[in-house]
């Protein structure tokens, strides 16, 4: 196994992660290793942006490539009351 050494790590920092450690039941050692593994798992998968993913959910709904939106026309549009 690796080892690596984290040198100038804040007081502040290293107060929350012994915390944190606590919380978890584990050593603060344990809980670094449990926070780089967590860290390099989201890095390792391939994630898309927000944007192709709600593409990929409506890629079957809706118009074809060249296709053209139908015009409505002669539908009233009435505004909803919202004091009923």
């Amino acid at each position: 196994m690796a080892q690596i050494l984290v040198r100038n790590i804040d007081n502040e920092v290293k107060t929350k992660l012994k915390k944190r450690a606590k919380r978890h039941g584990r050593s603060m050692e344990e809980e670094v290793r449990e926070i780089l593994r967590d860290a390099t798992k989201v890095e390792t998968s391939k994630q898309k942006g927000l944007g192709t993913e709600i593409a990929e959910m409506f890629r079957k709904v809706g118009l074809r490539r060249g296709e053209e939106i139908q015009e409505l026309r002669g539908f009233t549009i009435e505004a909803p009351n919202f004091d009923e």
